[in-house]
């Protein structure tokens, strides 16, 4: 028999070849179980060190749980693509290459504003903070602006149509209601069409009046709240009593030829307003009070301003007058400071506005905006948001906590007129560095730059530019003015303690 070499057959010819070895049993069995319970058991996490502190965890999401045998149902219940990692990143490569879609090139563009490289868009960041309104919501709006073309189309109590008429607009001959009013007064008085009449509901509704500034909104939310007061009125038993009795009163007086006296028994109305409406400044609430009051003459009933710049006494007879009181115009927080040592000045009110809301939904107002709703919410029948702006911080607000909100909206909501130039300064770049006050001189002196080379109506003469400069706080006015004074402007601060003299200046 001829010998192979051993270096001659392979490896695996080599291990077939080797008589396989058989595993001894032990000759105690329980021996093994005493091995086995000796054995190191696995620790918990929480008792075991990381052996990488420098670096975090991956997180859950991180994780792809595999499964080794889909089968028939393996494609349920997954919570990621089953797309291979390889294949994808190759396709996103392709894509990037050609440009990506749009999406991309948006996200890419945010990215690069954030880093500090990329176009200056980051001007308009204001206006896409704003909630959108679709065009062709803007289009219905018109439609249903076009059905009513004079105050006579609403259906409104009479002697409102002649506050209107005769009060409002006295004098004027062409009046016609702005878009704002031609979509809020039907809406807020329940009517349908121009001829069809109001049916206010019995539940409470809430309504957001969205239209840019001056438009006319507070004379839209106004006008529907006086003339379900006035129905109310004429149906309150208490204030029918109240009536005949001062009636009777006076009639007594008439008949015994004495000398007169006052009625002095308290209005059923006296600290129990029924319409409340809230601003943010003392300024607007004396400009709403004005409004109400001027209707008041007509419509007959009884508006009082509630104002940190008036004296307490002031706000004491205003509120706990004798001649009771229908409306209340106020700042929230003066409100809530009197609502905490005399809840049941709410305990009647069936209308309530929240003028500026974006102003009073903000961190600073909010709390205080919130809780006089929650108190006057058992009697509410009507809860009216007003605001010129509704940022989308205000619009998840108001669509979480009133999901069944009746949004009114005007066509020209958050767009910006053709006429008006839109121009924004990024002061944190050079030669500002975060500077605004040396980004605001610069930005006067570039417009007057610009209007001396042109001239005004009278030939030869300069073209005069009038410019006026917003600022957050009222500190700030005094400080910006006298930093344009530094640099030659010719400035002066208005604010709300400026005298009087110097507002007609």
């Amino acid at each position: 028999m001829q010998r192979v070499a051993a270096n001659s057959i392979c490896s695996l010819c080599l291990f077939t070849a080797r008589p396989a070895t058989a595993i001894r049993a032990p000759l105690q069995p329980c021996l093994t179980q005493r091995f086995l319970s000796q054995r190191a058991k696995a620790r918990p996490s929480r008792m075991v060190l990381s052996d990488r502190v420098d670096q975090a965890p991956p997180s859950r999401d991180d994780r792809r749980r595999r499964r080794d045998a889909p089968g028939p149902f393996g494609g349920m219940n997954r919570t990621y693509a089953n797309v291979d990692p390889a294949r994808r990143a190759g396709r996103q490569r392709a894509m990037d290459a050609k440009g990506g879609n749009g999406r991309d090139r948006e996200r890419d563009g945010r990215r690069g504003m954030r880093d500090g490289d990329g176009d200056d868009r980051k001007a308009l960041k204001m206006q896409r903070a704003l909630a959108t309104v679709s065009y062709g919501k803007r289009m219905m709006m018109k439609e249903t602006m076009s059905e009513f073309e004079s105050f006579d189309n609403f259906d409104l109590i009479p002697i409102l149509q002649a506050a209107v008429n005769d009060e409002l607009f006295k004098g004027m001959t062409d009046i016609k209601p702005t878009p704002v009013q031609r979509l809020a007064i039907p809406a807020l008085l329940g009517q349908r069409g121009p001829l069809d009449p109001k049916r206010p509901s019995n539940e409470m509704r809430s309504f957001l009046l969205a239209a840019e500034t001056g438009s006319g909104k507070t004379l839209a939310y106004l006008l529907p709240a006086i003339d379900a007061l006035k129905a109310a009125e004429a149906e309150d038993p208490e204030i029918k009593a109240y009536r005949e009795r001062w009636e009777a009163e006076k009639e007594r007086q008439l008949a015994s030829k004495s000398k007169y006296k006052a009625f002095d028994e308290p209005h059923p109305t006296m600290a129990r307003p029924k319409v409340v409406v809230l601003v943010p400044t003392a300024e607007l609430a004396h400009q709403v009070t004005k409004v109400s009051k001027s209707i008041s003459h007509v419509a007959k009933f009884k508006t009082e301003l509630l104002s940190s710049d008036l004296k307490p006494q002031q706000i004491q007879r205003n509120l706990y007058g004798p001649r009771g009181v229908d409306v209340i115009v106020s700042t929230p927080h003066l409100l809530a400071s009197i609502a905490d040592s005399d809840p049941n000045i709410l305990s009647r009110v069936s209308h309530l506005v929240v003028d500026e809301a974006d102003s009073l939904f903000d961190r600073s107002f909010a709390p205080v905006t919130t809780s006089i709703i929650e108190r006057a919410s058992p009697s509410l029948k009507q809860f009216v948001c007003c605001s010129a702006t509704i940022p989308r911080k205000l619009n998840n607000f108001l669509a979480t906590n009133y999901p069944k909100m009746t949004r009114i909206t005007t066509p020209n909501l958050h767009a910006i007129p053709r006429r008006v130039q839109l121009g924004v300064i990024d002061v944190s770049k050079d030669p500002y560095r975060n500077k605004k006050d040396l980004a605001c001189a610069d930005a006067i002196y570039s417009i007057g730059r610009e209007s001396a080379s042109h001239e005004g109506p009278v030939k030869g003469e300069v073209d005069v530019r009038r410019i006026m400069v917003f600022v957050n706080e009222r500190e700030k006015t005094e400080e910006l003015a006298a930093y344009l004074r530094e640099k030659g402007i010719n400035a002066e601060a208005l604010h709300r303690d400026t005298p009087e003299k110097r507002h007609g200046e």
